[in-house]
């Protein structure tokens, strides 16, 4: 039986129907963990050394926005010591240590008042904004939180600007699995995701008021951590993937072989990290 292809409708840039705006990859899920594990292994390297670019030091005060596992938190309380302060909030923080070096509050970045406004040093969220519909009132929320002077960074996913699986579809394992990334593309795109908006940070954190913007660019290729993102990823959607025609049980089985085999050289969108600085 030939595999299914994902509907035209759902396609990342094609109107399709109305959003569903829940989000897909539901912290509730026992894969949020294995995820929130293989993306601090990807990317908190990456996001370490922009804290170090910004002057995070001994006695700041930050907010961890949509921090989701505790890894970031705990390296943002590391660096500004018993002196400063770490704010990590989640719409659902169940992953967060409530008894850690930071305290830990329950927040919808869209819905609920800005915490603390206008004492932050460093505000940061990674891979949040791409999947909040109101995006524009999101950033303005954590650009409230900052006080004169202080840093905002932003890391979110382009899937556009390079949307594979498999950088070199050789076969049909590779074919596959980008037919899969396809498939998740439509999915996050039915749940109001925008898979442009890394690209557009720079523009939003100047049209927010920050000053001082740039940004840089991450795209892992490969190894462990790309396959276990991967193998978690598919095993969380497996549910949707099939309840939208949008693949079967046998290519779905067939794909999780291929990754735990080591078989595939799997790679991810490039991670976007802009930062501004709110202007004294």
């Amino acid at each position: 039986m030939s595999s299914p292809q994902p509907d035209p409708g759902l396609e990342p840039d094609a109107p399709g129907p109305s959003p569903d705006h829940r989000y897909l990859l539901d912290n509730t899920r026992v894969e949020a963990g294995e995820r929130f594990t293989w993306l601090a292994e990807l990317f908190d390297g990456v996001t370490r050394g922009h804290f170090d670019r910004l002057g995070l030091r001994d006695g700041w005060r930050c907010w961890e926005v949509g921090a989701g596992g505790p890894s970031v938190p705990e390296a943002l309380a590391a660096a500004v010591g018993p002196a400063g302060y770490v704010l990590a909030t989640d719409i659902n923080p169940a992953w967060l240590d409530p008894h850690g070096e930071y305290e830990v509050r329950r927040h919808d970045i869209v819905a609920d008042p800005t915490p603390q406004p206008g004492t932050f040093d460093v505000v940061h969220a990674r891979l949040v904004l791409v999947h909040v519909p109101d995006r524009a009132r999101a950033l303005a929320s954590m650009v409230a939180a900052l006080r004169p002077g202080g840093w905002l960074l932003i890391e979110d996913a382009d899937t556009e600007l390079q949307p594979l699986a498999c950088l070199d579809e050789l076969g049909p394992a590779q074919q596959r699995a980008n037919r899969l990334r396809r498939a998740f593309r439509a999915l996050m795109t039915r749940r109001g995701a925008d898979m442009r908006f890394g690209r557009t940070l720079p523009q939003a954190l100047r049209s927010a008021g920050l000053v001082d913007v740039a940004a840089s660019g991450c795209f892992p290729v490969g190894g462990t951590a790309c396959d276990r993102l991967e193998a978690a990823t598919v095993r969380m959607v497996r549910a949707e993937l099939l309840a939208a025609g949008l693949a079967d049980d046998a290519e779905i089985d067939a794909h999780l072989a291929a990754v735990d085999a080591g078989e595939l050289d799997l790679t991810l969108a490039p991670l976007i990290s802009a930062w501004g600085r709110r202007p004294v």
